[in-house]
């Protein structure tokens, strides 16, 4: 395995020393703290920034169709989450955006593209109900077809819809056939969020971060906002699902992002950077933390294990990634000491709230998507081929 460096051409490096520059003018000191204080990792200054800038759009496009070479597009993921750039907003857009160029009618994707990719329309994902867990195919909220067949009427609720209040449109999930197995009753709509009946209330989850419960009641559709067939929607969904999972072809010059979530690994690797360099700092009496064997050993495995999870790839990156995530963090707070409790722009706070943030952070970036243990399903069936998982009871025992 090839682990050496990309020799970047003069233009590919003009790219990243300007791309820089643009984030470091961009993403400020106060979009960061206002960024932390609303939770809602998007700033629409900055988004529409880069829109009028054409890089949205040639993030969103393959190179054949005037998008990044391969190499710009990694220089572009690698600069967008050095500068902490608010951005997970972006990527469910781009994901759901696909879908609609693919599935939607000529007459919805051209309502809604040139938007998305100026970066006045953003998009986000309706899929959790709040019974519903991780088993979205499970859809209550119901799709009903107008005698006419010209609309229809939505009525339920989603949780989890993040950036809702941001969106110009919900990718939505509805149930149009009851009475038929899960998976051969569902379609999918893309709702204006400024449509009659649709109500948005916040929801602050325990890394400080906003997402949304959003409740549909009576919700008037023109049946042009349908993607795909009628019953259909388990193959459109299909497609968002694999890119939201991280199931994601690898491309020749294996300079793809490597895995989901690897910006958390980011946050990760920088708190172990800040604790490492408090940890050999030296006290007034010249002794250092880091002298200590014990020290060196924690702190060294904690660092491979973090090397080790940023090293691999695909679904599996995002359960490792993750899962070191919640091995690390706490190990770096009680090396650091009881200040390392404190958050971000807390006075005394021992490392600026770095390994405390990646511990809350943890939590409901093992939800995501689906939780670790459905990515650890999705791995053993899918990837091993190994048998589904049987929750049944074991069979009791005859006398």
């Amino acid at each position: 395995m090839d682990f050496s460096r990309v020799a970047l051409s003069q233009d590919d490096q003009a790219f990243q020393d300007e791309l820089r520059a643009l984030l470091a003018e961009l993403v400020t000191d106060e979009v960061i703290r206002r960024d932390r204080e609303t939770g809602e990792n998007f700033d629409e200054t900055v988004h529409l920034a880069l829109g009028e800038r054409g890089l949205l759009a040639a993030d969103f496009n393959e190179e054949s169709d005037g998008g990044f070479s391969a190499v710009r597009r990694r220089i572009w993921d690698l600069e967008i989450g050095r500068a902490h750039t608010p951005w997970f907003h972006w990527g469910t857009t781009a994901m759901v955006a696909h879908v609609v160029a693919k599935f939607a009618s000529d007459e919805l994707a051209q309502e809604v593209m040139p938007g998305v990719l100026a970066g006045h329309i953003r998009l986000c994902l309706g899929y959790t109900e709040p019974d519903g867990g991780s088993d979205v195919a499970t859809c209550k909220t119901r799709a009903v077809r107008e005698a006419d067949g010209s609309s229809w009427i939505i009525n339920g609720a989603k949780m989890f819809t993040s950036n809702a209040h941001n969106a110009q449109y919900v990718f939505l999930l509805t149930n149009t056939a009851p009475e038929a197995p899960k998976h051969q009753s569902l379609t999918m709509f893309l709702v204006p969020m400024d449509t009659p009946g649709i109500e948005i209330q916040g929801l602050r989850t325990v890394d400080g971060d906003r997402t949304n419960i959003v409740y549909y009641s009576d919700v008037r559709v023109d049946d042009r906002y349908r993607i795909g067939e009628v019953n259909g929607g388990w193959t459109v969904m299909r497609v968002a699902l694999d890119a939201e999972h991280g199931v994601m072809e690898p491309d020749s010059q294996g300079l793809q992002k490597i895995a989901m979530m690897s910006e958390h690994g980011l946050l990760m690797a920088e708190a172990a950077d800040r604790a490492a360099a408090i940890l050999g700092a030296a006290s007034p009496d010249g002794s250092r933390r880091i002298d200590d064997d014990a020290v060196q050993y924690r702190l060294g495995r904690s660092i491979a294990r973090m090397e080790a999870a940023l090293s691999t790839p695909e679904m599996y990156g995002r359960v490792a990634i993750v899962a070191t995530m919640r091995e690390v963090a706490p190990e770096l707070m009680d090396l650091l000491g009881p200040a390392a409790l404190l958050p971000a722009e807390t006075p005394g706070a021992a490392d600026d709230g770095a390994a405390e943030h990646v511990f809350r952070l943890s939590v409901p970036s093992g939800i995501y998507g689906g939780t670790l243990e459905v990515f650890r399903n999705m791995i053993a069936t899918h990837a091993l081929g190994l048998g589904k998982p049987n929750y049944s009871p074991p069979a009791s025992k005859t006398r």
